[in-house]
C-alpha cells in the first residue's frame, strides 16, 4: 500500500535541480499514505517518487520496482489478493521471484500477458508502468475504482498521481472547472473522470492507458461492471453467496500486521465481522456515533460483539470536534465531496490506527445486492406502469403546479417522470431550475441528465432496479463511497479493504436475479438470509442507517453562526449567488423546510475552495491539527 507522484517530460524538456525538490515536496504532501518507507527514481525521460505503507513482506515491497532485466519500472499502490495463486502459476510457467510480495507477482505477470495482466488480478490498485527501451509509459486503475489515480497533461509534460493535491504542488494550478461545480451541485461529489482542478482528471474505474512517448493519455476500457440476471434457485445462490463471501473475506485477512474490522448497527459491516472471526477470533472492531437520539449505531454495534464475542471500540464525537475537523478533511478530500458522514469515518478510522493498520469495511453490498430504500421505489410506483402517456404527462402538470413540500407532490412527480430523467444515484442535490438561480455560470450543456443519459442507454432493456444498480456503480460508489474510505483512512495511514468488492463477489451478485435482492419487504433480501446463522437476529432486519450525522439540528442551531459566517466570508462571489444560500440558511433555521443538505453542499464547496484557491488554510507534511494555520 502506498502513494505516488510522477513526472513524465516531453521530448524538449529535461529534469533540473528545482524539478527534483519539486517532486519531493509533492511526495511528502502524501506522506499519509505511505509513511513507513519512500522511494526514489529518475533517468533524463521520468521520476517516480513514492511512500509506502507496509502491510505484507515489509522487505520485499520496496519501490519504486525495477523488473525485466532494468527495462521497467513501477510503482503500485494496492493489495493484490490472489497474488498467491498467481505466483504459483507464474513458476510453472518459468518466472523466477526474488521476493515474496504482491508487487513482484503484479511485475512478472506483466511481462507474460502486458496489458492482459490487469484483468486477472484480484484486489484494489492504480498501477503505473514504464519501459525505459521503448519509452512508454502505462497505467491502470482497479475494476471497481477503490484506489485512486490523477493525472494531468500540459505541452511540457504529464504528471501523474494518488492524490490531486501532489500534482497542484508541481503544477500551481488550481482553476475551478465550472462544468465540475455544476455537476458537484447535483451530485454532492465531482463525478469521474472530471475533479473541481480544470487541468487534472481521473482515470475512470477499470480504465488502463498506454502512452506513447509525445503523443496524449487515451485511457481504455478492461473491465465495465453491469447487471445481467440469470436463473437460479433461491437456495442455490443463498449457499453461494456464502461460500463467495468467506472466501473473499479470508483473501482480503491476508496481513503481516493486525487486521480490524468497521462495525455500524447494520448487516454488511457485521456480517464480515463474524465471517473474519473464523479466521481472526480476536479481531477488534470499532465503532462511532453522535450524542444525538438517534444518530448513533454504537448500542446495537456493542450489543452485535457481545453476541459476536469481539472486542469493540468506539468514539462519540461532539459538535466541536466535527466542525474542527472539516478543514482537514476537505484537504484530504482533494476534491469538495457533501456527503456528511465523510466525518465520522475519518473520526473510526483515526481511533482504529491506534490499534491497526488494516480494516475491513462493508463498502459495496448496497450497489451489489440492492442495499438502497431507493432501489425499492419502483414497485410503490407501479400503479403508474399501466397509464397511458396523455395521463401522465397531465398529472405531471398537475403535481408541479402543487405548493413545495406538500404531501404526494414528490410521489406524483416521480410516478409520471420516466426514471432516465430523475435518477441519478443515490443523492441529489440541486435540481436543474435550482442550480440555474444558484450559479452565476449556469450551462445547459452541463445537465446531470448529460452524464446518464449515455449510461442508461447501456441498460435500457434492464429491471429499473437494475438500472438504479448500474447508474449507482458507474457514479456513487467510486464518486462518494469509495472515494471517502480511500481518503479518510489513508488521512489516518491505514489501508481500508472492502471483500463486498471483490471480482468473485460481484460476478454471483450480478447474476442475482432482482426478486431476490428486493422482497419481503425489505432490501439486500437474498444477502440478509445468507446471514442468517452468522448475524445476530437484532441486526438482520434494521433498516439501513449508515452513517448519519446530525447536521439538520447543527445547522439550526450550534453551527448556524459557522454557516453564516463561511458563507459571508467565501470568496466565491464570482460563481455562487451567495442571497440564495443565505435565504437556504434562514428558511432551515426557521424550520420552514430541511435545506440542510443542500446548504452543506454549498458550504463544503466554499471550505474547499478557501483551502485549494483561497488559500486560508496550509496543512504541512505531518498535516496534523497542530498545523492548521489560518491567514
Amino acid at each position: 500500500m502506498c502513494g505516488f507522484i510522477g513526472v513524465l517530460l516531453n521530448e524538449d524538456a529535461k529534469f533540473n535541480e528545482e524539478h527534483v525538490k519539486a517532486i519531493g515536496e509533492a511526495n511528502d504532501l502524501i506522506k499519509h499514505r505511505g509513511p513507513d518507507d519512500m522511494g526514489f527514481y529518475q533517468d533524463p525521460h521520468l521520476s517516480f517518487a513514492f511512500r509506502r505503507l507496509s502491510i505484507i513482506d515489509i522487505d520485499g515491497g520496496h519501490q519504486p520496482f525495477h523488473f525485466g532485466g532494468g527495462r521497467y519500472k513501477m510503482v503500485f499502490n494496492g493489495e493484490i489478493y490472489n497474488y498467491v495463486k498467481l505466483r504459483e502459476q507464474l513458476v510453472e510457467e518459468g518466472y523466477t521471484f526474488h521476493t515474496n510480495s504482491d508487487t513482484e507477482v503484479a511485475a512478472n505477470l506483466f511481462l507474460a500477458k502486458g496489458i492482459h495482466a490487469f484483468s486477472v488480478l484480484r484486489g484494489m490498485f492504480s498501477i503505473v508502468i514504464w519501459d525505459v527501451k521503448e519509452r512508454k509509459l502505462y497505467g491502470v486503475r482497479d475494476p471497481f475504482g477503490i484506489k485512486p489515480f490523477y493525472y494531468m497533461e500540459s505541452e511540457h509534460e504529464m504528471i501523474f498521481a494518488s492524490e490531486k493535491k501532489s500534482i497542484s504542488c508541481l503544477s500551481h494550478m488550481e482553476s475551478v472547472n465550472l462544468a465540475a461545480v455544476q455537476h458537484y451541485m447535483s451530485f454532492q461529489y465531482v463525478p469521474e473522470p472530471l475533479t473541481m482542478t480544470e487541468t487534472v482528471r481521473k482515470l475512470p474505474a477499470g480504465h488502463y492507458f498506454v502512452k506513447e512517448w509525445g503523443e496524449p493519455v487515451k485511457p481504455l476500457p478492461y473491465f465495465h461492471a453491469k447487471f445481467n440476471a440469470v436463473f437460479g434457485s433461491e437456495s442455490q445462490i443463498i449457499k453461494r453467496v456464502r461460500e463467495v463471501m468467506l472466501e473473499s473475506v479470508k483473501l482480503h485477512l491476508q496481513s503481516d500486521v493486525p487486521v480490524g474490522s468497521f462495525l455500524s448497527g447494520g448487516i454488511d459491516s457485521t456480517l464480515i465481522v463474524s465471517m473474519a472471526k473464523q479466521f481472526q477470533p480476536n479481531i477488534k472492531t470499532f465503532s462511532v456515533g453522535f450524542e444525538e437520539h438517534g444518530y448513533s449505531e454504537i448500542d446495537i454495534a456493542k450489543k452485535s460483539a457481545d453476541e459476536l464475542n469481539v472486542e469493540n471500540i468506539s468514539k462519540i464525537i461532539t459538535p466541536e470536534e466535527f466542525v474542527g475537523s472539516l478543514p482537514e478533511i476537505m484537504w484530504h478530500m482533494d476534491d469538495p465531496l457533501a456527503d456528511p458522514s465523510c466525518v465520522p469515518l475519518y473520526f473510526v478510522a483515526k481511533e482504529a490506527r491506534k490499534h491497526v493498520k488494516v480494516v475491513l469495511s462493508g463498502e459495496g453490498a448496497d450497489e451489489l445486492f440492492g442495499g438502497y430504500n431507493i432501489y425499492r421505489e419502483p414497485q410503490h410506483l407501479r400503479c403508474f406502469n399501466k397509464m397511458p402517456t396523455w395521463l401522465l404527462k397531465a398529472i405531471n402538470r398537475f403535481a408541479a403546479g402543487l405548493p413545495e413540500g406538500m404531501k404526494g407532490k414528490s410521489f406524483l412527480e416521480r410516478g409520471t417522470t420516466p426514471l432516465s430523467e430523475r435518477y441519478i444515484g443515490n443523492a441529489k442535490m440541486f435540481e436543474e431550475n435550482q442550480k440555474m438561480n444558484l450559479l452565476k455560470n449556469y450551462s445547459h450543456a452541463y445537465t446531470y441528465q448529460s452524464l446518464t443519459a449515455a449510461m442508461y442507454q447501456q441498460v435500457k432493456n434492464n429491471h429499473p432496479v437494475e438500472q438504479m444498480q448500474y447508474i449507482d456503480m458507474h457514479t456513487w460508489l467510486t464518486g462518494d463511497i469509495l472515494l471517502k474510505a480511500d481518503k479518510m483512512t489513508m488521512a489516518n495511514s491505514l489501508e481500508l479493504r472492502v471483500p463486498f468488492l471483490d471480482m468473485e463477489v460481484y460476478d454471483l451478485a450480478s447474476r442475482i436475479p432482482v426478486e431476490y435482492k428486493i422482497a419481503d419487504g425489505t432490501t439486500k433480501s437474498i444477502l440478509r438470509k445468507a446471514a442468517h446463522g452468522f448475524v445476530p437476529e437484532q441486526v438482520l432486519n434494521r433498516k439501513k442507517l449508515g452513517f448519519p450525522v446530525p447536521i439538520k439540528h447543527w445547522l439550526r442551531g450550534s453551527l448556524y453562526t459557522w454557516a453564516k459566517d463561511l458563507i459571508i466570508a467565501s470568496e466565491t462571489d464570482h460563481i455562487l449567488q451567495k442571497s440564495v444560500v443565505l435565504d437556504l440558511l434562514e428558511n432551515n433555521k426557521a424550520g420552514k423546510r430541511d435545506h440542510s443538505r443542500k446548504i452543506w453542499t454549498v458550504l463544503m464547496f466554499m471550505l474547499w475552495h478557501q483551502i485549494y484557491v483561497e488559500k486560508v488554510y496550509v496543512f504541512g507534511e505531518k498535516n496534523s491539527e497542530e498545523q492548521l494555520k489560518t491567514s
